[in-house]
C-alpha cells in the first residue's frame, strides 16, 4: 500500500457530505468538497510539470484553497513548502534559492516583483492566490477532473519543507515526510482522544508546523472538521466557541480571551479540550485560565523538526510549567549538552527527541543535519530543560539563550519564572548582554501590568532572597511590550541587539 499520507486521510474520510471546513458565516465545505477540489489542484500542478520530488512553494493568506493546495501537493507527489506572507521580497529570494521549486505561488499584489525574482532564479512557474483562493491557480483549476490517482509515495519521501526562524544564521530547511506526518498525527489522535466528534476552533496561521500539520492533519485524519478563521479575533473566537469543541492556540489566544469579560464557565461548556503551544505558556495564565474557564489547558512542545514530541496529559495532571511526557511511539531524554552522556532526574541539560516523527534532516545541509543528531537517531532539539520524579519534562530555554555569567550558568527560565510571580507583572524576558567584567551581564527586560508602579530597585530587592546572587540580572529595564514572532515567542536575539552597549 502507498504510504502517501493523503491515501491515509482518504482511507479514513467520513461520509463526503459531512463538513470538513466551517466558515464563521455559516456556509461549508465538505468531504467530498475538499476530495474534489484537491483533485483538481492536483491536476494543474501535473500540467505545470509538477513530478513527485518536486517543490511547490507558497507566500498566500490563510485560505481554505491554501489547504487544498498542501493536499493536492501530497496527492501529486510534490514536497509543499509554506513560506510566512510577512517576508520580503528579499527574505524570498533566499528561500526559493534554496529550495528550488518547479511552482511559486504568491498574492496577485505581489505577482510582478515575484515573478520577475522567480523567473531570475530559474523557478518555472509563477501563479497566484489571493485571500479567497482566487488567482490563476484556481483558475488552471477550473474544469479539472475532481478525481485524481495519487501517486504512490513511500514512506521516506518528502512530503513538506518547512524553513526554520532562522533566528541566528541561515534558515534550515526542514525535510518533513510522509510517514514523519502520519505517525505524528495518529500519535495526537490517541494521546488528546480526538474524534470524528469534535469541532476545532482553527485560527492559526497555516505557514507553520502548529496550525497546518497539527491542527490539519489531525482533523482529516479523525474525520472531524474545523471552523476556520482567518487570524486571531477574540470578538469572533467569543461567538463561535458554543459551536466548537477544541481549539489550539499560542499563549496569546489566552491571555487575549482572559480580557474578555464574556469568558466563564457558561461560554466553555461545549469545549472539550483547549491546547496551547509554539511559546511557553505562563503558569499563571494556566491557573486565571482554569479559575474562569474550569478547564486546565493542555500544553504540550514540538518543533519544525519534529511536529509535537511531549504533551501534558488528557486524564491526569495537567502541570502548569511543564509540557508533560513524550507522546505514544517518542521518546526523550535530558543530557549533558557537551558529552551526550544522559542526566539523572532533575538536571539541567540538552533535550533530545527520538521517533518517527523526527525529520529527515536539512534540506542540503548534510553536515549540519549530521551535527545534530547523535549515535542512535537522538535528534538534539537546542532546547534546555529537565525531567521531575513524576516524568513531567519542562522546558528552560533555548540552549542558546544560556547566560554564562562570572562563569556561572544561568538559565533565564529560572529567572523569569522569580520576576513573573511578582505583583504587576506581565512577563519578562532574561538575556545576557557583553559585559565587562562578567562577560555576560544577566538583564531582564519586564512588560508591567497597566497602572503597575514597579520599578527595577524593587525587582532586585525581591530576588535577593529567592535567587543567588549571580543568578540576579544587573540590570531590570521595562518595556511596554515584549518582541515577538507571529507564533508569539519572544525574539531574545533582537533583545540583545538593543540592548548590546547596556553594559558599555
Amino acid at each position: 500500500m502507498s504510504a502517501n499520507l493523503f491515501t491515509l486521510f482518504r482511507s479514513l474520510a467520513p461520509d463526503p457530505a459531512r463538513p470538513f471546513i466551517h466558515f464563521p458565516d455559516g456556509t461549508s465545505l465538505t468531504y467530498g468538497d475538499m476530495l474534489a477540489g484537491s483533485a483538481r489542484l492536483a491536476h494543474a500542478l501535473v500540467g505545470l510539470g509538477v513530478v513527485p520530488g518536486d517543490r511547490v512553494a507558497t507566500q498566500v493568506e490563510k485560505s481554505t484553497e491554501a489547504i487544498l493546495l498542501y493536499l493536492a501537493c501530497l496527492r501529486a507527489g510534490a514536497a509543499y513548502l509554506p513560506i510566512n506572507p510577512a517576508y520580503t521580497l528579499a527574505e524570498l529570494d533566499y528561500f526559493l534559492a534554496d529550495s528550488e521549486p518547479r511552482v511559486m505561488v504568491c498574492d496577485p499584489a505581489r505577482y510582478e516583483a515575484v515573478s520577475a525574482l522567480a523567473g531570475k532564479l530559474g523557478v518555472a512557474h509563477t501563479e497566484t492566490m489571493d485571500a479567497s483562493g482566487r488567482g490563476s491557480l484556481a483558475d488552471r483549476a477550473t474544469g479539472m477532473g475532481a478525481d485524481f490517482a495519487d501517486l504512490d509515495r513511500a514512506g521516506d519521501d518528502l512530503a513538506a519543507i518547512l524553513y526554520t526562524s532562522g533566528t541566528t544564521g541561515r534558515s534550515k530547511g526542514a525535510m518533513l515526510t510522509h510517514d514523519n506526518l502520519a505517525s505524528n498525527a495518529l500519535a495526537l489522535k490517541d494521546a488528546w482522544r480526538w474524534s470524528g466528534d469534535d469541532v476545532l476552533l482553527h485560527a492559526l496561521p497555516i505557514f507553520h508546523t502548529h496550525g497546518l500539520f497539527v491542527a490539519t492533519n489531525v482533523t482529516l485524519i479523525t474525520g472531524a472538521s474545523m471552523i476556520f478563521m482567518p487570524r486571531l479575533d477574540a470578538d469572533e473566537i467569543v461567538r463561535l466557541m458554543p459551536s466548537a469543541t477544541t481549539m489550539m492556540g499560542v499563549p496569546t489566544f489566552y491571555t487575549r480571551l482572559l480580557q474578555d469579560p464574556r469568558l466563564d464557565r457558561a461560554l466553555t461548556a461545549h469545549m472539550r479540550l483547549f491546547v496551547s503551544g509554539s511559546a511557553p505558556l505562563l503558569a499563571e495564565t494556566h491557573r486565571e485560565w482554569e479559575a474562569r474557564t474550569g478547564h486546565a489547558i493542555l500544553e504540550r512542545y514540538g518543533m519544525t523538526e519534529t511536529n509535537m514530541n511531549i504533551s501534558n496529559p488528557y486524564e491526569g495532571d495537567r502541570r502548569a510549567g511543564t509540557v508533560g511526557m513524550p507522546l505514544p511511539g517518542v521518546e526523550g531524554r535530558i543530557t549533558d549538552p557537551e558529552t551526550g552522556r544522559p542526566l539523572a532526574t532533575g538536571e539541567i541539560g540538552m533535550i533530545e527527541i527520538r521517533g518517527p516523527n523526527v525529520f529527515k534532516g536539512y534540506w542540503r545541509m548534510p553536515e549540519k543535519t549530521a551535527a545534530e543528531f547523535r549515535e542512535g537517531g537522538w535528534f538534539i532539539t537546542g532546547d534546555l530543560g529537565m525531567v521531575d520524579e513524576r516524568g513531567y519534562f519542562s522546558i528552560l530555554g533555548r540552549g542558546k539563550d544560556l547566560v554564562i555569567s562570572g562563569g556561572f550558568n544561568v538559565y533565564p527560565k529560572e529567572v523569569e519564572d522569580e520576576i513573573d510571580a511578582l505583583p504587576g507583572v506581565v512577563e519578562s524576558a532574561v538575556i545576557g548582554v557583553p559585559h565587562p567584567d562578567f562577560g555576560e551581564g544577566v538583564t531582564a527586560v519586564v512588560s508591567l501590568k497597566k497602572g503597575a508602579a514597579l520599578t527595577e530597585a524593587q525587582v532586585l530587592a525581591a530576588l535577593t532572597d529567592r535567587l543567588a546572587g549571580y543568578k540576579r540580572p544587573k540590570r531590570v529595564i521595562f518595556v511596554d511590550d515584549l518582541p515577538r514572532n507571529t507564533m508569539g515567542k519572544v525574539q531574545k536575539a533582537a533583545l540583545r541587539e538593543e540592548h548590546k552597549g547596556l553594559y558599555t
